[in-house]
């Protein structure tokens, strides 16, 4: 049986010269390594900051499975990477009271991996299938009938002496993670009794997600320090909780106090070349480009790809969507454009100002 216990995103998207970025919103490798022991997730809902209405909902549903001895109903969790749709399963398990198994869609490649999951299953268990939307068409056809009648049919035998055999399974708890739910087949979309959508967080909340951060790790930080990793962090707990690390790394070296202050986060995030809107330097050269060769646009994303020497897809998925939601970016008919907000932005921004 080939699976494999994890609770990490296994599609982490560097740029085409393979250098991983520190606002990526995906786990970069040494977090694949840290994640197992990370203090830092939470464990109940009233611990878990953010998220409201779907804590609402999903404690509402917890409590009423609890109170009448069942497993909860299969729950889809979809939204961008990083914003804790796997700690949100691990709430919900620890919730439930129940264990919980971690794994991932790349494991479960085979038939006999989904086999070996289901029947091996306890009573009310909860299974947590991250990046659901790459499992193949066997494996989601196999899940079909255990999700909606608890039931797990094989074929016996070969040829004229096959046979159908079906295994009841006990009651459990399927919770898949997706970035891209439209990517699910429809009949694996509707055997989902609940379905919730994560959101980008406020500044309130990842600065208070930040100070719990700086509590587990026995790091005292400012209000103002508090603020300033909020802004910068791009509404992701998960790039919240990277960079709040990275400035722990710069003051233990360069600091001789024990408390963060602004003046520290400013300087630890300027040597990583993160700025105030959590910008990096491949965001910059993106609207630099855009700015000063092409005046602004509209340029096709090819154009762009080749002239930043990256490839199309990761600018498109990686680089575009946070410029897109802050406002700096439109995606038209005719190709990228840049907004009035985004030009003044990388004018009074950049060190090569423009008269």
């Amino acid at each position: 049986m080939a699976i494999v216990s994890s609770i990490t995103n296994h599609s982490p998207l560097p740029n085409d010269k393979g250098e991983e970025r520190l606002v990526s919103s995906n786990l970069l490798k040494d977090e694949l390594k840290l994640s197992k022991q990370d203090s830092l997730r939470p464990k109940s809902f009233d611990e878990f900051v953010g998220q409201a209405e779907l804590k609402k909902v999903l404690e509402i549903s917890v409590k009423a499975s609890v109170k009448r001895g069942e497993a909860l109903d299969h729950l889809m969790l979809y939204g961008p990477p990083g914003l804790g749709k796997t700690t949100m399963a691990l709430v919900i398990s620890e919730e439930l009271g129940v264990k919980a198994r971690m794994t991932s869609a790349p494991a479960l490649e085979r038939p006999r991996d989904i086999v070996g999951l289901l029947i091996n299953m306890q009573p009310r268990e909860l299974i947590f299938v991250d990046e659901i939307h790459r499992l193949n068409r066997i494996s989601q056809e196999l899940l079909y009938p255990a999700m909606e009648d608890r039931r797990l049919d094989l074929t016996v035998g070969k040829g004229t002496s096959s046979r159908m055999r079906s295994i009841e399974l006990p009651p459990f708890t399927l919770v898949g993670a997706t970035t891209k739910p439209a990517a699910l087949s429809s009949p694996m979309r509707d055997r989902f009794g609940i379905t919730q959508r994560l959101d980008f967080y406020t500044y309130s909340d990842l600065q208070n997600i930040i100070k719990r951060s700086a509590n587990l790790i026995n790091l005292s930080i400012t209000e103002e320090a508090s603020q300033q990793l909020a802004r910068r962090s791009r509404g992701t707990p998960r790039i919240a909780n990277r960079l709040i690390r990275r400035v722990r790394d710069y003051a233990e070296v360069h600091s001789s106090s024990n408390i963060i202050d602004v003046q520290v986060v400013k300087d630890a995030l300027d040597l990583h070349r993160v700025d105030q809107r959590g910008l990096d330097a491949t965001d910059r050269s993106y609207l630099g480009l855009l700015v000063n060769q092409y005046q602004g646009g509209p340029v096709g994303l090819e154009t762009l790809a080749a002239a930043l020497g990256e490839d199309p897809t990761t600018l498109e998925t990686v680089v575009e969507p946070y410029l897109m939601q802050i406002g700096f970016l439109q995606r038209t008919a005719r190709g990228r454009v840049v907004t009035p907000a985004a030009e003044k932005y990388y004018l009074l921004s950049s060190p090569n100002k423009i008269c």
